[in-house]
């Protein structure tokens, strides 16, 4: 976290922000509404009370965001909570905000991860060793259809791609709860990389409830791009990076927690050397099952991890 932010001043005073301070009193307004009632609402259902205020779905996500970072406060602790996009599935049981048990074995492709984190309970586990984070859900069905949550006792959680609020929150409740160790799986390109960032140090959008949202415990596994070279993946389960590719890199390099992180700077150079990328399911060239009979298994027994 920066120590001398940025401020910007909204004012009724002023012609050029009249709107946006009208708009944020309204919103606070709705939010002092939930929480005197104790009701929970989406920023979908909030805006859809006063479509015609909004311009569009977009500039009312900034400015919830700008109350909470106003008031302090996570975004979740307003009442305010987003859709969920991100499954569960594995060793683990819950109870949720109604006492309905939930049991993530139940659902053969995962169960959706609930709006509101907070409410859960009884958080259970009776073999799993270990959590796995997987990039993406085409992936994650994969490992399920190939029975890892069996043959490798574990949790397994996917954010669809760029993870939302609560698949974070989910997975730091459950390593706080089950105290098992996190193990990330992402693709051994910049856009994974990427991804794995927003897991372990958090997302700009939400800098200011990093303290919450980060999970620095997380172990990422792969794919590395050094992988690529060790595997020795034939070319054509490979990619070239493009000239974005490289660009995300230099601006990966250039982030103020890199220096801190060697192994993962040693990664992103080695990209920028090879210029070379592969997804997860590049390695379905080695085997069918490579993925879940050989490479996290070899990984997490070995201690290969960053």
């Amino acid at each position: 976290m920066v120590t001398t932010p940025t401020f910007s001043t909204v004012s009724f005073a002023k012609e050029n922000s009249v709107e946006k301070f009208g708009l944020i009193l309204k919103i606070m307004s709705m939010i002092y509404k939930l929480l005197q009632s104790d009701q929970v609402a989406t920023k979908r259902d909030l805006y859809y009370e006063e479509p015609h205020l909004f311009r569009n779905q977009t500039m009312l996500d900034h400015i919830i965001d700008d109350i909470a970072c106003m008031l302090e406060v996570p975004r979740r602790f307003l009442n305010v909570v987003a859709t969920s996009k991100g499954c569960v599935v594995g060793d683990l049981s819950y109870t949720g905000p109604d006492g309905e048990v939930v049991d993530c074995l139940s659902a053969s492709s995962g169960v959706m991860i609930p709006a509101w984190i907070d409410k859960l309970d009884n958080f259970r586990t009776v073999h799993a060793k270990f959590v796995l984070v997987v990039e993406k859900d085409a992936t994650f069905q994969r490992l399920i259809d190939d029975g890892l949550i069996t043959s490798m006792p574990c949790v397994m959680i996917t954010g669809k791609g760029v993870p939302d609020v609560n698949t974070r929150l989910m997975v730091k409740r459950i390593w706080k709860e089950l105290e098992i160790p996190v193990f990330g799986l992402m693709d051994a390109d910049p856009h994974g990389i990427e991804i794995m960032f927003v897991y372990r140090f958090g997302s700009v959008s939400q800098s200011f409830d990093a303290t919450s949202l980060s999970l620095p415990f997380l172990k990422w596994i792969g794919i590395f791009a050094s992988d690529i070279r060790r595997l020795q993946l034939p070319d054509d389960a490979v990619k070239a990076l493009t000239s974005n590719d490289e660009m995300k890199c230099r601006d990966m390099l250039s982030r103020p927690y890199i220096p801190f992180h060697h192994d993962i700077q040693q990664e992103i150079h080695e990209m920028l050397l090879t210029k070379k990328k592969a997804e997860i399911q590049s390695l379905t060239r080695i085997s069918q099952k490579y993925l879940s009979q050989v490479f996290i298994p070899s990984k997490i027994k070995h201690g290969d991890w960053i």
